[in-house]
C-alpha cells in the first residue's frame, strides 16, 4: 500500500484553470501557447459550465516532458486524467491543433463518459501518412520541422521559432511579433522533435475515430495549412455524428487570433447539445 502510495504522488499531473459548475467541459491548448489561451471561452461557458483548462507538458504551469522516452499522445491523456476524472460523466473535450489531438486520443478511452468533442483544426499527422505515403498533405509541416530542428542544432532558437510559427501563420508573422510575445512563444519552440513525434507517429488510426458514435464539431480556418485541412479531411468522412463550420480568413491559429467567433461557436454547439 505505501508503495502505491508513493508511486501515485511521484506521478506527474497537469496544472489547470478551472471556472464555472454544471457540466464538465475540458479545454486543451495548442502548440507553444497554455491553458491561457482559453480564458475567453472559460468565461463565456462558466455561468453554465464547470470549464477545466489543463497545461499540457512542458507548457505553462505543468511539469516537464518525460525524460526517459519520446513524448506520445497516450502521455499527454495520462498527465490529464485527473483533470477529465474531476470533469466526471457527460464531459465534453474542446482542442486546439496538438490540444485537439491529445483531445480525439483521450475521447478512444472515455466511452459513455464522453458527451461531445469541438475539434478547431487537429494536427493528428500521422492520419495522413496512413492514408497515403509522401509526397501528400503533411509534406509542408514536415518540412518546418526539419528547419527548425536544424536551427536548434546549430544554436539558433529564433530561427527555429521563426520556421514554425511562419508555417503556421504566414510568412513574416514571427518577425512581426513584439518582442515581449517572441519572448513568450520562442522557447517552446525548442520541443518541435517531440510535438512532431507525438503526431506523426500516432498508431491511432481514421478507423478507431470512426467509432467514436458522439457529436463532433470540427472547426477549420479557410487560410489553413495543407497539413491541417488533410487531417480535417480525413476525420470529416469518418466521424460518424460530424458537423463542421469553416471561418472565412481565417488561418491555424483562429482560436488565439480571432478567439470570438471561435468561442461563439463552441458555445453554440454545447448549448445546442442540451436540446
Amino acid at each position: 500500500m505505501d508503495r502505491i502510495e508513493e508511486a501515485s504522488r511521484a506521478r506527474p499531473q497537469a496544472w489547470f484553470r478551472a471556472a464555472g459548475q454544471g457540466p464538465g467541459v475540458v479545454c486543451l491548448h495548442a502548440n507553444a501557447s497554455s491553458s491561457a489561451q482559453w480564458r475567453g471561452l472559460m468565461d463565456t461557458l462558466a455561468p453554465s459550465f464547470r470549464v477545466l483548462a489543463p497545461d499540457l507538458y512542458g507548457c505553462g504551469r505543468s511539469p516537464e516532458w518525460p525524460s526517459d522516452h519520446r513524448i506520445r499522445l497516450d502521455d499527454e491523456v495520462a498527465l490529464i486524467a485527473p483533470v477529465l476524472a474531476e470533469a466526471g460523466d457527460g464531459l465534453v473535450l474542446v482542442g486546439h491543433s496538438y490540444g485537439a489531438a491529445v483531445a480525439l486520443k483521450a475521447a478512444l478511452g472515455l466511452g459513455g463518459r464522453l458527451r461531445a468533442l469541438a475539434l478547431y483544426e487537429p494536427t493528428l499527422f500521422a492520419l495522413v501518412d496512413a492514408e497515403s505515403p509522401p509526397p501528400n498533405d503533411a509534406d509542408g509541416i514536415k518540412a518546418a520541422v526539419m528547419a527548425a530542428a536544424a536551427a536548434l542544432d546549430r544554436g539558433d532558437p529564433e530561427d527555429a521559432a521563426r520556421s514554425f510559427i511562419d508555417y503556421w501563420s504566414g510568412a513574416g508573422t514571427w518577425d512581426a511579433m513584439p518582442p515581449d510575445r517572441q519572448a513568450a512563444v520562442g522557447p517552446s519552440v525548442a520541443k518541435v522533435r517531440r510535438w512532431a513525434h507525438a503526431l506523426m507517429q500516432e498508431p491511432a488510426t481514421a478507423s478507431d475515430f470512426a467509432r467514436l458514435e458522439v457529436p463532433v464539431l470540427l472547426l477549420r480556418g479557410s487560410r489553413t495549412t495543407a497539413s491541417a485541412r488533410g487531417v480535417s479531411r480525413i476525420l470529416e468522412a469518418v466521424l460518424p455524428r460530424v458537423q463542421v463550420e469553416t471561418f472565412e480568413g481565417l488561418g491555424h491559429m483562429g482560436p488565439v487570433t480571432h478567439p470570438a467567433p471561435v468561442n461563439a461557436a463552441i458555445e453554440r454547439f454545447l448549448r445546442g447539445l442540451a436540446r
